[in-house]
């Protein structure tokens, strides 16, 4: 890792609280190892295996009824996981799909109510609709209504998307608020900011340095728009993927590498006080092949830090 890339992390990072350790969270699919749903005590299995591997708290996840996989039913998932989450005493960010934000929303409405008000810690509008060329605006006007609904229950509403949108100015409207509508309206101050060193395509030696210069120049350029004292910022996914899992370039998948990233990568961002979701809690093997920006597909089913059976497959501990 280059010390200059440490060193401008550390600046940028250093008005959020560079002194605390970051908090380490997992995101968690919707789905058994069979592609069917989970339900409750499903969740709680997860939540117990986390927590015992990483001493981890807190997930996120990324639809409320996870209803786009053609071939599976819907998922209620906020149905399923808030009372698992009550129960062990874990807190979740709950996803929406921007896309289909209304269905979302109604989905949500009979099932937040103020009981799980500590247990959401946040909702988060859109999964790199940005990236997908969805509007910066469209997806703002979809938080701010999240903003309305949701508020009185949930202090913390916002986006989660790739670093070079928050980087190249893509995001800037969601931050500022710069849309149009009937009065003006606050930007966003909760951002999750994904970044892979794997889906950059580089060697394990060289992850971390991409990574955490990814990160430094998303939140270089949150700082340079509306300070970083306002935002609060969250990692929102990296990862590298295991065992059976596709190359990419050259990021060469396998579970050594997997665990050499965790180890130098994330916990060197929680070590300068970022919070990181690890992508992901457990492998998928029911997921299709993902697609990088390279349009190469890659497999997606061996990301997790755990196996399909919940066994850690390195450990999960800085």
């Amino acid at each position: 890792m280059q010390l200059s890339t440490i060193l401008s992390l550390a600046l940028v990072v250093s008005p959020l609280a560079v002194s605390a350790r970051g908090t380490l969270g997992f995101a968690i699919g919707a789905r058994k190892e069979d592609g069917q749903c989970k339900t409750r005590v499903d969740y709680e299995a997860d939540f117990d295996a986390l927590a015992q591997a990483s001493e981890s708290k807190i997930v996120r996840t990324y639809s409320v009824i996870d209803k786009n996989v053609a071939q599976f039913d819907p998922c209620q998932v906020a149905a399923e996981i808030l009372p698992a989450a009550a129960n062990k005493k874990f807190q979740v960010i709950l996803g929406l799909w921007a896309e289909s934000y209304e269905s979302e929303k109604a989905a949500l409405l009979p099932v937040l109510t103020s009981k799980y008000g500590n247990t959401v810690y946040a909702l988060t509008v859109g999964s790199e609709s940005l990236y997908r060329g969805v509007s910066a605006c469209d997806v703002f006007s979809a938080i701010d209504d999240a903003r309305t609904t949701f508020g009185s229950i949930v202090k913390r509403v916002g986006t989660a998307d790739s670093w070079n949108k928050f980087q190249d100015g893509t995001a800037d409207p969601i931050l500022t608020g710069d849309c149009p509508g009937p009065k003006p309206r606050p930007g966003v101050t909760f951002l999750l900011v994904n970044a892979f060193g794997y889906w950059q395509g580089q060697k394990i030696n060289n992850a971390t340095a991409t990574y955490l210069d990814d990160l430094q120049q998303a939140m270089g350029h949150i700082q340079k728009l509306v300070g970083l004292n306002t935002v609060e910022i969250w990692n929102g996914e990296t990862g590298w993927p295991g065992d059976n899992g596709s190359n990419y370039g050259e990021a060469e998948a396998g579970t050594q590498n997997e665990a050499t990233f965790f180890q130098h990568g994330v916990c060197a961002a929680l070590a300068w006080g970022i919070n990181v979701f690890y992508f992901e809690a457990a492998d998928e093997t029911w997921k299709p092949k993902s697609v990088g920006d390279s349009k190469a597909s890659a497999d997606e089913q061996h990301w997790g830090a755990l196996d399909a059976s919940r066994t850690p497959k390195f450990k999960l501990t800085c």
